[in-house]
């Protein structure tokens, strides 16, 4: 397929095409691409269509579906956008889920939860699902129920020779395992079969205090003793940020410090909130307390994530142990002294996440992640590089790796993000499948 036979499709852009920069915006607006085709993808055949004229003319390929987790700045190519494909159907005698490339997590769990059903995703509903299956998937229900890409059967995927395949640990197993963990290194995948879990409830919510009064290290020093103690079906973790001094935000945290633990438990309430009575007494009266019963569909609730596009860089640590001294020095370089904004999250691992899985996703007997965000607005992209990788060296003697799910803006830098292992074997399903590796605009395993 030529050039010209390209642009006779539907919904192919070029730049200075009608649509062309309103089909680019996603949810990070930090970094820009400028790709010379934009194919606006509805279905498989066109998905297929777009991987085969790339292929022909030598170009590499790209995906976004929100443009959340965009590797970076980016010129030339072929970009696929899938937002348009995000088809949802539950099989509720099944516990499965079919979801297109395009689905928000928002989408599935609206879906899911007339039946009483779940899926494992994030803390955040505007997330692309399969985007997010493929790097791993940590939910909020993580502890209990291991990564989202741990629950797959099966994957439809255009490879890099321009056939559709379905997929499964049965089918093409190695395909398969380098797809769930390798992002998008191993071509564009159309939709994913994922199995739900019977979650209709849980307990859950965030504990606020106020960072000028409460010391940071201290309140990580007694969440890490609290969180060694508990069952794994509560999943939590700890935040740190400045908010902003800005009227979206209610009067009690603006321009303040706030250190917050946020809890999911699929449990009965009266046992979540024996689990979190030590973690109380602990810390003392928080600045906001929200820990209730509630629907699964109002889980987004527990953290609240932003819901507007905006401009960040992000990265992560996965550690061996919390380290708290380590973490605590990291939140120190990164709380109210700190020359610009970053948001700091602990998340508490093992349990679940510590089963070995048919996938790519890796350092499953890690205890802790650690993850820096950082806004770009009016920031230097540099000085906030820098500034990461010196609150990274603070725990630099736990660290295993990094997380590809939280690998925002660094499509430059793939170390860390598997293990040496994983690493090669990702190599070597890549060679198979993709010699000429033409799926590179990505954190890209060569």
């Amino acid at each position: 397929m030529n050039s010209d036979d390209i642009r006779t499709q539907q919904l192919v852009l070029r730049p200075g095409d009608a649509g062309y920069d309103e089909e680019l915006a996603g949810f990070q607006t930090g970094f820009a691409q400028r790709p010379d085709v934009i194919y606006a993808a509805t279905s498989a055949d066109d998905v297929e269509a777009a991987v085969a004229y790339a292929a022909g003319a030598g170009l590499p390929v790209g995906v976004q579906a929100t443009g959340h987790g965009l590797p970076g700045d980016s010129e030339g190519g072929v970009l696929i956008s899938t937002r348009r494909m995000d088809e949802v159907v539950v099989d509720a005698a099944a516990r499965t889920a079919r979801v297109s490339a395009g689905t928000r997590w928002g989408q599935v769990v609206e879906a899911a939860a007339p039946h009483g059903l779940a899926p494992l995703n994030g803390s955040a509903p505007g997330v692309g699902a399969v985007s997010y299956t493929l790097g791993g998937g940590l939910g909020i229900l993580a502890r209990e129920f291991g990564y989202a890409a741990d629950h797959v059967r099966s994957v439809d995927v255009v490879t890099a020779d321009a056939r559709r395949r379905t997929v499964c640990a049965d089918t093409e197993p190695e395909l398969f395992r380098g797809l769930l963990g390798g992002g998008a290194n191993l071509g564009v995948v159309t939709g994913l079969e994922i199995a739900l879990v019977p979650v209709a409830r849980l307990y859950g919510g965030s504990l606020a205090y106020d960072g000028a009064k409460a010391d940071a290290g201290a309140v990580l020093r007694a969440y890490a003793d609290w969180a060694r103690t508990v069952p794994d079906a509560l999943t939590s973790s700890l935040s740190a940020l400045v908010h902003p001094d800005i009227p979206a935000l209610p009067p009690h945290l603006r321009g303040r410090y706030v250190i917050s633990v946020r809890v999911a438990f699929t449990g009965s309430a009266d046992e979540g909130e024996r689990l979190v009575a030590p973690l109380r007494a602990a810390l003392g009266p928080a600045l906001t307390d929200s820990l209730r019963e509630m629907p699964y569909a109002e889980s987004h609730t527990i953290h609240s994530d932003p819901d507007f596009p905006h401009a960040y860089y992000g990265d992560s640590a996965v550690l061996r142990e919390p380290a708290v001294e380590g973490v605590s020095d990291l939140l120190a370089l990164c709380g109210p002294d700190a020359s610009s904004m970053h948001v700091v999250q602990v998340n508490h691992l093992g349990g679940a996440l510590s089963r070995p899985a048919a996938n790519s996703v890796p350092y499953r007997e890690a205890g802790w992640l650690v993850r820096i965000l950082s806004p770009l607005d009016g920031t230097d992209r540099e000085a906030v590089r820098a500034h990461h990788a010196l609150a990274f060296q603070q725990v630099e003697e736990q660290r295993m790796g990094r997380s590809l799910n939280f690998a925002f803006g660094g499509g430059d830098r793939t170390e860390g993000l598997y293990d040496a292992q994983t690493r090669k074997r990702l190599a070597d399903v890549k060679a198979a499948y993709d010699p000429a590796n033409l799926f590179r605009t990505n954190y890209n395993v060569r």
